[in-house]
């Protein structure tokens, strides 16, 4: 995985949308700017979600890996 340093990591496995794109967004307004977040999702839905969120935002996907466990993000936090 990836050696990035994560501030706080969310799991949101067996969530399903819209469910982890809301907590990820609470999640990152307890961080503050620069911090990096760690998301583990199983949603398939997520990985659209996810990636239109940061586009409309100013926060950044740093890293995004997918295997059979799961979708990971690490987003920077604008």
């Amino acid at each position: 995985m990836s050696d990035l340093e994560v501030d706080l990591e969310l799991d949101v496995s067996n969530l399903q949308c819209p469910m982890p794109l809301l907590k990820a967004k609470l999640a990152l307004n307890s961080l503050a700017s620069d911090q990096v977040l760690k998301v583990i999702a199983t949603d398939p839905g997520s990985e659209k979600d996810f990636h239109l969120f940061v586009e409309q935002s100013d926060h950044q996907i740093l890293d995004f890996r997918k295997d059979e466990r799961g979708y990971y993000y690490w987003i920077r936090k604008g």
